[in-house]
């Protein structure tokens, strides 16, 4: 067996072996003391029959053949059991036969052979463990999980398998989100790759029109501005992007503290005061005043910014966009609503999807990737973001974070991302 290459095994096998051969050596020396001390006792029993026989006048040779024969009578037989000396009773020394030592080193052979049978049978158990759990830490390591070592019974070693059992299934689970990380790696860049197809494909044809056209100067004043619109489309397209990876793969640690809302708001919304006033459409702010939330701000005012630029482009010319404070008992919110068509019913369970743009906003300058970057900023730091739909009537985007337990002021100055 494999497991008596182990120290502990052997050692315990030498001392079996050790413990078997001195109760051997001592049996051995029990059995010839009883011999002697029975011969001993023997012979002065026939010491005091003799002295008996001769102080009677018993002639010597009738006294010496009564102590050496070996024959046996009836009335002999009788004589004994007149004086009490039968097979059953006591008697003061009892004759010892070849058979009972044999007999002696025969029951201490069966122990010891039944001793190191219970053994054998106890190490055979033990390497079929052993092999058994070699063979599922040799799956483990090979990136298969569908085995489990056994952890039912008590004792150390199954405490040690279910910590072995407890080591695979955080390898596993961390195995799963590598997969899911290449995944999402993958996905990233297959979506960055497309969606630059189409502003590159634009930029190629505009440098190709600005060059036949150098004398034009209106020819190339109108395609540089077309250029740099699909160079300003990139950057926000690759920018959002990275910021959706950063967050989607928990690379962002969120630093909460407690921030007035219309400071957030004002820093929201100061990128598209300059659209706001060319499309003659307004914001209000709707009783903020000492409302607080428990957010990081660079990252809520990111949030709430793709809010408010998503109601900017969905309201009329001349459109009002309000701005309200909601709370419950456990989170706060700032809900954006505007008075524009509102979101299509068979649009609607689509609009937190990356890159989808409905037939309604086909028009609109946005990449599709606002609202994703809102609710993943959102859920990144425990909330969420609801939608309130009246097609025809305006929708309204409430982005909830949770209550903070410790309230306290900001007054840092926000920086932009």
């Amino acid at each position: 067996m494999n497991i008596l290459q182990e120290k502990a095994a052997r050692r315990f096998i030498f001392s079996l072996l050790f413990i078997f051969l001195l109760s051997l050596l001592l049996n051995v020396i029990l059995v010839l003391e009883q011999g002697r001390f029975t011969r001993r006792l023997l012979l002065e029993q026939s010491q005091a029959v003799a002295s008996a026989l001769l102080e009677e006048q018993v002639p010597r040779d009738l006294a010496a053949r009564a102590l050496t024969g070996t024959r046996t009578s009836p009335e002999g037989i009788r004589l004994l059991k007149q004086l009490g000396m039968a097979e059953n009773a006591s008697l003061p020394s009892l004759r010892l036969s070849d058979f009972s030592i044999v007999c002696s080193f025969l029951s201490l052979l069966l122990i010891f052979a039944l001793l190191f049978a219970a053994a054998f049978r106890f190490f055979l158990g033990q390497e079929r463990l052993y092999e058994n759990a070699i063979s599922v830490i040799a799956s483990y390591t090979e990136g298969r999980f569908e085995k489990q070592l056994p952890q039912s019974c008590s004792g150390t070693i199954y405490r040690l398998f279910t910590s072995v059992n407890h080591m695979a299934a955080a390898l596993k689970s961390g195995q799963e989100l590598e997969r899911q990380t290449k995944d999402f790696l993958k996905n990233t860049i297959s979506d960055i790759s497309h969606q630059l197809k189409t502003p590159l494909a634009a930029l190629s044809m505009y440098n190709e029109i600005l060059l036949e056209e150098p004398d034009q100067v209106q020819t190339v004043r109108t395609f540089a501005l077309k250029s740099g619109a699909a160079i300003d489309r990139m950057q926000t397209l690759i920018l959002s992007l990275l910021k959706i990876a950063r967050l989607d793969s928990r690379a962002i640690t969120f630093q909460k503290r407690t921030c007035p809302v219309k400071e957030l708001l004002l820093k929201a919304a100061e990128p598209l005061t300059q659209q706001a006033a060319q499309e003659q459409k307004t914001f209000s702010f709707l009783n903020l005043s000492a409302k607080t939330l428990f957010c990081d701000p660079i990252w809520t005012a990111e949030a709430l910014g793709n809010l408010l630029k998503n109601a900017l482009e969905h309201s009329p010319s001349g459109g009002e966009i309000q701005i309200s404070f909601q709370q419950t008992a456990l989170e706060a919110g700032v809900r954006v609503s505007d008075k524009g068509p509102g979101i299509p019913p068979e649009d609607f369970h689509h609009i937190f999807k990356r890159f989808y743009r409905s037939k309604a906003s086909a028009d609109s300058p946005g990449t599709g990737l606002g609202l994703p970057l809102a609710q993943a900023i959102a859920q990144g730091q425990g909330g969420r973001i609801d939608v309130q739909n009246l097609p025809g009537l305006g929708c309204a985007f409430t982005l909830y974070l949770p209550l903070s337990a410790g309230l306290q002021n900001c007054k840092e100055e926000f920086t932009s991302l």
